[in-house]
């Protein structure tokens, strides 16, 4: 869970980016460079991708409009059948149920739903449920009482069975269970993958960054090249960096934590020159001034390390 500081972070980034595209097309403008340079530090760049691919969908198809038809939301980048739901009930008051993290909680325990609501099995029941339970009218109303019951009253932890509107009829507060639902997910070992960062540097301070695949981990972000052993660090900055190696220093290494895998990144910092008789054949490499890059769209710990690395440097 979030700590406070970490809400108001995140929502502070948020604000940033909201306020700087405030509306469809200028998001649809948008260079997907400067669009990602905006996310840094709100995490899951995949939905920073799909945001500005769907509105440049929308700009293209739609009149720059949401659609108000529940399989052409779904066919959007990043929109769900949850999401899909979301929009046709409060945006068009049309009758769908969604299923986001609060309402499973509240029909799981509603119910007494056992099982992990990931399980494909699991979903589809609550979705049954949700489908069961929709109202004929005010629909907007009863979507957005399901969501603030589960943010509000049928909390994760401590939930207020004692002022919830449902407890007559809640399985799980008859049953004085409602800590058991839903079921956890099961847990499983995290694994820590290792790599190493070529962090090429010239007597002038330029930085060498590369962007990354659109697809991935950091997917179309700038960060340093990589390499999965330190042994190869001379030979690579021959044949992939193009420079000639003066010194190299290995600093501390970095662990940064992901949803499904821990990264230990060992940084190496390598002071260069570039190497004038080879012609450089990765257009995706390119040389920064620290201050330049730091406008560019970073994951987190290179942006930190930047930081470091120019607080040195002054």
């Amino acid at each position: 869970m979030l700590q406070q500081t970490q809400v108001s972070t995140v929502l502070d980034y948020y604000r940033r980016f909201t306020q700087h595209y405030n509306d469809v097309q200028s998001l649809a403008n948008a260079p997907i460079d400067d669009v990602l340079a905006l996310w840094t530090g709100l995490g899951y760049y995949a939905r920073a991708r799909n945001l500005h691919k769907t509105a440049v969908i929308l700009v293209d198809k739609y009149n720059g409009q949401l659609p108000d038809d529940l399989d052409k939301l779904i066919e959007l980048p990043g929109i769900g059948r949850s999401t899909a739901g979301a929009i046709m009930t409060l945006a068009y008051h049309q009758i769908f149920p969604i299923l986001d993290g609060n309402v499973k909680r509240v029909l799981a325990r509603y119910y007494a739903i056992e099982g992990w609501p990931g399980k494909k099995e699991i979903e589809n029941k609550l979705w049954q449920c949700a489908e069961e339970l929709l109202p004929t009218s005010r629909i907007a109303n009863y979507i957005q009482a399901q969501m603030d019951l589960g943010a509000t009253v049928c909390t994760r932890s401590k939930p207020s069975c004692e002022t919830c509107p449902l407890q007559s009829n809640c399985r799980a507060f008859q049953h004085n269970l409602p800590q058991n639902y839903p079921t956890s997910k099961p847990k499983k070992i995290i694994p820590t993958r290792q790599t190493n960062w070529l962090i090429a540097q010239l007597k002038t301070g330029e930085i060498l960054l590369e962007q990354r695949p659109s697809h991935g981990i950091w997917g179309s972000l700038w960060s340093f090249p990589e390499t999965d052993s330190s042994k190869n660090i001379d030979s690579l900055c021959q044949d992939k960096l193009f420079v000639n190696m003066a010194n190299i220093t290995t600093q501390p290494y970095i662990r940064h934590v992901f949803s499904h895998f821990k990264l230990d990144i060992h940084p190496h910092l390598i002071q260069c020159s570039i190497n004038n008789n080879r012609i450089a054949e990765n257009k995706s490499l390119t040389w920064y001034k620290i201050g330049d890059a730091l406008l560019l769209g970073l994951p987190a710990p290179v942006k930190l390390f930047l930081e470091q690395l120019q607080k040195m440097r002054n």
